[in-house]
Protein backbone atom coordinates (compact mmCIF):
# COMPACT_ATOMS: atom_id res chain seq x y z
CA UNK A 1 0.00 0.00 0.00
CA UNK A 2 1.08 3.09 -0.77
CA UNK A 3 1.46 5.93 1.44
CA UNK A 4 -1.69 7.91 -0.03
CA UNK A 5 -3.33 4.89 -0.15
CA UNK A 6 -2.44 4.02 3.22
CA UNK A 7 -3.73 7.78 4.45
CA UNK A 8 -6.72 7.71 2.73
CA UNK A 9 -8.03 4.41 3.87
CA UNK A 10 -7.53 5.03 7.19
CA UNK A 11 -10.67 5.60 9.28
CA UNK A 12 -11.17 6.00 13.27
CA UNK A 13 -11.78 2.79 15.07
CA UNK A 14 -13.80 2.57 18.23
CA UNK A 15 -15.49 -0.55 17.30
CA UNK A 16 -13.35 -3.72 17.19
CA UNK A 17 -14.41 -7.34 17.07
CA UNK A 18 -12.76 -8.45 20.44
CA UNK A 19 -9.83 -10.07 19.52
CA UNK A 20 -6.70 -9.60 21.07
CA UNK A 21 -3.91 -8.21 19.27
CA UNK A 22 -1.01 -10.73 19.46
CA UNK A 23 2.13 -9.69 21.42
CA UNK A 24 4.82 -9.64 18.37
CA UNK A 25 2.40 -7.09 16.40
CA UNK A 26 1.86 -4.68 19.93
CA UNK A 27 5.56 -5.21 20.35
CA UNK A 28 6.16 -4.02 16.64
CA UNK A 29 4.10 -1.09 16.71
CA UNK A 30 5.98 -0.48 20.37
CA UNK A 31 9.63 -0.46 18.50
CA UNK A 32 7.85 1.46 15.38
CA UNK A 33 7.24 4.23 17.90
CA UNK A 34 10.06 4.16 20.21
CA UNK A 35 12.00 4.92 16.47
CA UNK A 36 10.08 7.51 15.65
CA UNK A 37 11.30 11.05 15.75
CA UNK A 38 9.59 14.27 15.29
CA UNK A 39 10.65 17.76 13.85
CA UNK A 40 10.73 19.50 16.72
CA UNK A 41 13.46 16.80 18.51
CA UNK A 42 11.26 16.39 21.41
CA UNK A 43 11.37 13.12 23.30
CA UNK A 44 8.09 11.24 23.20
CA UNK A 45 7.90 7.97 25.29
CA UNK A 46 5.54 5.50 24.56
CA UNK A 47 3.54 2.18 26.37
CA UNK A 48 1.48 -0.28 25.28
CA UNK A 49 -1.18 -0.65 28.17
CA UNK A 50 -3.32 -3.53 29.10
CA UNK A 51 -7.10 -2.31 29.64
CA UNK A 52 -7.91 -5.14 31.99
CA UNK A 53 -4.73 -5.24 33.76
CA UNK A 54 -4.19 -1.48 33.98
CA UNK A 55 -7.82 -0.60 34.44
CA UNK A 56 -8.79 1.52 31.70
CA UNK A 57 -11.96 2.52 30.17
CA UNK A 58 -13.37 4.78 27.88
CA UNK A 59 -17.45 4.97 26.80
CA UNK A 60 -16.60 5.44 23.12
CA UNK A 61 -15.05 1.94 22.72
CA UNK A 62 -15.85 -1.20 22.57
CA UNK A 63 -14.52 -4.41 21.69
CA UNK A 64 -10.43 -3.18 22.35
CA UNK A 65 -7.84 -4.90 24.75
CA UNK A 66 -4.65 -3.26 24.13
CA UNK A 67 -4.12 0.55 23.98
CA UNK A 68 -0.99 2.50 23.00
CA UNK A 69 -0.31 6.04 24.66
CA UNK A 70 2.47 8.66 24.92
CA UNK A 71 3.68 11.53 27.31
CA UNK A 72 6.00 14.24 26.67
CA UNK A 73 7.19 17.43 28.97
CA UNK A 74 4.87 20.36 28.40
CA UNK A 75 7.35 22.62 26.16
CA UNK A 76 6.49 24.65 23.72
CA UNK A 77 5.88 22.69 20.41
CA UNK A 78 4.75 19.51 22.63
CA UNK A 79 1.48 19.89 21.27
CA UNK A 80 2.51 19.46 17.37
CA UNK A 81 6.01 16.96 18.17
CA UNK A 82 3.29 14.48 19.69
CA UNK A 83 0.78 15.31 16.79
CA UNK A 84 3.39 14.36 14.46
CA UNK A 85 5.10 11.18 15.75
CA UNK A 86 1.70 9.34 17.01
CA UNK A 87 0.51 9.92 13.60
CA UNK A 88 2.82 7.87 12.40
CA UNK A 89 2.43 5.43 14.85
CA UNK A 90 -1.21 4.68 14.05
CA UNK A 91 -0.56 5.02 10.32
CA UNK A 92 2.17 1.86 10.90
CA UNK A 93 -0.70 -0.04 12.87
CA UNK A 94 -2.98 0.82 10.23
CA UNK A 95 -0.64 -0.90 7.73
CA UNK A 96 -0.63 -4.34 9.50
CA UNK A 97 -4.31 -3.75 9.76
CA UNK A 98 -5.03 -2.54 13.66
CA UNK A 99 -7.29 0.10 13.98
CA UNK A 100 -7.25 3.09 16.34
CA UNK A 101 -8.36 6.26 16.79
CA UNK A 102 -7.30 9.51 18.88
CA UNK A 103 -8.77 10.22 22.16
CA UNK A 104 -8.12 12.75 24.11
CA UNK A 105 -11.58 13.33 26.33
CA UNK A 106 -13.75 10.35 26.56
CA UNK A 107 -11.88 8.27 29.07
CA UNK A 108 -10.76 7.53 32.04
CA UNK A 109 -7.74 9.76 32.42
CA UNK A 110 -7.09 9.47 36.05
CA UNK A 111 -6.04 5.72 35.27
CA UNK A 112 -4.21 6.10 32.01
CA UNK A 113 -2.27 8.50 33.46
CA UNK A 114 -1.63 6.39 36.42
CA UNK A 115 -0.49 3.28 33.90
CA UNK A 116 1.63 6.21 32.24
CA UNK A 117 3.31 6.98 35.38
CA UNK A 118 3.09 10.50 34.67
CA UNK A 119 5.41 12.75 35.87
CA UNK A 120 4.62 16.35 37.50
CA UNK A 121 5.97 18.44 34.30
CA UNK A 122 5.06 15.00 31.56
CA UNK A 123 1.69 14.96 29.97
CA UNK A 124 -0.08 12.90 27.86
CA UNK A 125 -2.20 14.22 24.86
CA UNK A 126 -4.16 11.22 23.78
CA UNK A 127 -4.18 8.02 23.87
CA UNK A 128 -5.97 5.31 21.48
CA UNK A 129 -6.78 1.42 21.38
CA UNK A 130 -5.48 -0.86 19.43
CA UNK A 131 -7.71 -3.79 17.61
CA UNK A 132 -8.82 -5.59 14.74
CA UNK A 133 -12.07 -3.06 13.57
CA UNK A 134 -15.09 -4.87 13.81
CA UNK A 135 -17.43 -5.78 10.57
CA UNK A 136 -20.06 -3.36 11.55
CA UNK A 137 -20.07 0.00 13.67
CA UNK A 138 -21.54 0.45 16.53
CA UNK A 139 -25.13 2.70 16.62
CA UNK A 140 -22.79 4.81 19.33
CA UNK A 141 -19.88 4.72 16.64
CA UNK A 142 -21.90 5.63 13.93
CA UNK A 143 -24.04 8.18 15.08
CA UNK A 144 -20.62 10.07 16.30
CA UNK A 145 -19.48 9.97 12.81
CA UNK A 146 -22.69 11.34 11.44
CA UNK A 147 -22.86 13.92 13.50
CA UNK A 148 -18.94 15.46 12.84
CA UNK A 149 -19.55 14.30 9.16
CA UNK A 150 -16.33 12.23 9.61
CA UNK A 151 -16.01 11.28 5.81
CA UNK A 152 -15.88 15.29 4.55
CA UNK A 153 -13.06 17.35 3.83
CA UNK A 154 -13.35 21.40 3.40
CA UNK A 155 -12.10 22.13 -0.02
CA UNK A 156 -8.57 22.39 -1.24
CA UNK A 157 -8.68 26.29 -1.94
CA UNK A 158 -10.90 27.14 1.29
CA UNK A 159 -7.95 25.60 3.64
CA UNK A 160 -4.66 26.35 1.07
CA UNK A 161 -3.38 29.71 -0.51
CA UNK A 162 -0.62 31.54 -2.98
CA UNK A 163 1.81 33.74 -1.84
CA UNK A 164 -1.17 35.41 0.87
CA UNK A 165 -4.44 34.61 2.72
CA UNK A 166 -6.10 36.71 -0.20
CA UNK A 167 -5.49 34.27 -3.24
CA UNK A 168 -6.58 30.50 -2.73
CA UNK A 169 -4.67 28.11 -4.09
CA UNK A 170 -5.71 25.56 -6.37
CA UNK A 171 -4.95 22.10 -7.12
CA UNK A 172 -3.46 22.51 -10.75
CA UNK A 173 -1.14 25.59 -9.28
CA UNK A 174 0.48 23.82 -5.93
CA UNK A 175 2.68 21.79 -8.58
CA UNK A 176 4.69 19.50 -6.35
CA UNK A 177 2.89 20.70 -3.36
CA UNK A 178 -0.62 19.17 -4.33
CA UNK A 179 -0.29 15.34 -3.44
CA UNK A 180 0.93 16.36 -0.59
CA UNK A 181 -1.36 18.57 0.83
CA UNK A 182 -4.20 16.80 -0.29
CA UNK A 183 -2.75 14.19 2.10
CA UNK A 184 -3.08 16.98 4.94
CA UNK A 185 -6.80 17.89 3.96
CA UNK A 186 -7.82 14.24 4.31
CA UNK A 187 -5.55 14.32 7.81
CA UNK A 188 -8.28 13.52 11.22
CA UNK A 189 -8.89 16.41 13.87
CA UNK A 190 -10.53 17.15 16.46
CA UNK A 191 -14.47 16.94 15.91
CA UNK A 192 -13.17 16.88 11.98
CA UNK A 193 -12.57 20.96 12.95
CA UNK A 194 -9.66 20.78 10.23
CA UNK A 195 -8.09 23.90 11.81
CA UNK A 196 -5.06 23.84 9.91
CA UNK A 197 -4.21 26.62 7.02
CA UNK A 198 -1.27 26.58 4.66
CA UNK A 199 0.16 29.41 2.41
CA UNK A 200 2.61 28.40 -0.41
CA UNK A 201 5.18 31.12 -0.91
CA UNK A 202 7.66 29.97 -3.58
CA UNK A 203 8.26 26.31 -2.76
CA UNK A 204 8.05 26.59 1.00
CA UNK A 205 4.87 26.28 2.62
CA UNK A 206 3.86 27.82 5.77
CA UNK A 207 1.49 26.40 8.21
CA UNK A 208 -1.06 28.13 10.32
CA UNK A 209 -3.45 26.69 13.43
CA UNK A 210 -7.17 28.65 12.51
CA UNK A 211 -8.41 28.67 16.05
CA UNK A 212 -11.64 27.04 17.42
CA UNK A 213 -13.31 28.21 20.69
CA UNK A 214 -13.37 25.31 23.66
CA UNK A 215 -9.68 23.67 22.00
CA UNK A 216 -7.55 25.78 24.56
CA UNK A 217 -6.95 25.14 28.03
CA UNK A 218 -6.24 28.33 30.54
CA UNK A 219 -2.94 27.25 31.01
CA UNK A 220 -2.13 27.45 27.47
CA UNK A 221 -2.24 23.94 26.34
CA UNK A 222 -4.06 23.83 23.02
CA UNK A 223 -5.28 20.54 21.07
CA UNK A 224 -5.85 22.04 17.91
CA UNK A 225 -2.22 22.04 17.70
CA UNK A 226 -1.45 18.63 17.79
CA UNK A 227 -4.13 18.56 14.98
CA UNK A 228 -1.61 20.70 13.40
CA UNK A 229 1.39 17.65 13.73
CA UNK A 230 -0.68 15.29 12.32
CA UNK A 231 -1.27 18.10 9.11
CA UNK A 232 2.71 18.55 8.76
CA UNK A 233 3.46 14.79 9.07
CA UNK A 234 0.96 14.13 6.35
CA UNK A 235 3.04 17.15 4.27
CA UNK A 236 6.04 15.21 4.98
CA UNK A 237 5.13 12.06 4.21
CA UNK A 238 3.41 13.18 1.17
CA UNK A 239 6.58 14.55 0.04
CA UNK A 240 8.62 11.55 0.85
CA UNK A 241 6.68 9.44 -1.14
CA UNK A 242 7.47 12.08 -4.29
CA UNK A 243 11.08 11.53 -2.97
CA UNK A 244 11.27 14.55 -1.62
CA UNK A 245 13.69 15.06 1.99
CA UNK A 246 11.02 17.19 3.84
CA UNK A 247 12.76 20.06 6.04
CA UNK A 248 10.34 21.74 8.68
CA UNK A 249 11.59 25.04 10.49
CA UNK A 250 9.78 27.90 12.71
CA UNK A 251 11.06 30.33 10.15
CA UNK A 252 7.61 32.86 10.64
CA UNK A 253 7.05 34.50 7.41
CA UNK A 254 5.45 37.33 9.03
CA UNK A 255 2.63 37.35 6.35
CA UNK A 256 -0.67 38.81 7.32
CA UNK A 257 -3.40 36.72 8.76
CA UNK A 258 -6.98 36.40 9.53
CA UNK A 259 -8.09 37.00 12.97
CA UNK A 260 -7.51 33.72 15.74
CA UNK A 261 -5.15 32.54 12.73
CA UNK A 262 -1.89 31.66 14.16
CA UNK A 263 1.70 30.70 12.49
CA UNK A 264 2.84 27.41 13.44
CA UNK A 265 5.65 26.05 11.23
CA UNK A 266 6.98 25.97 7.76
CA UNK A 267 8.08 23.35 5.39
CA UNK A 268 10.40 22.48 1.84
CA UNK A 269 12.27 20.28 0.54
CA UNK A 270 16.30 19.66 0.30
CA UNK A 271 17.27 19.09 -3.42
CA UNK A 272 14.37 20.40 -4.75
Amino acid sequence: MTTSDLIRSRRSVRTFDGRPVSPDVLDSILRFGRDTENPFGLPVEWRILDEERDGLSSPVIVGSHAWIAGKIKAVPHAEEAFGYAFERILLHAWSLGIGSTWIAGTLDRPAFERAMELGPEEVMPCVSPLGYPADRMSIRETMMRKGIRADTRMDFEALFFDGSFDKPLTPKSAGLWRGPLELVRWAPSAVNKQPWRAVKCGETVHFYEKKGRGFSAADGWDIQKIDLGIALCHCAMGLEEKGYTPVITLDDPGLPAPPDTAYIASCTVKNQ
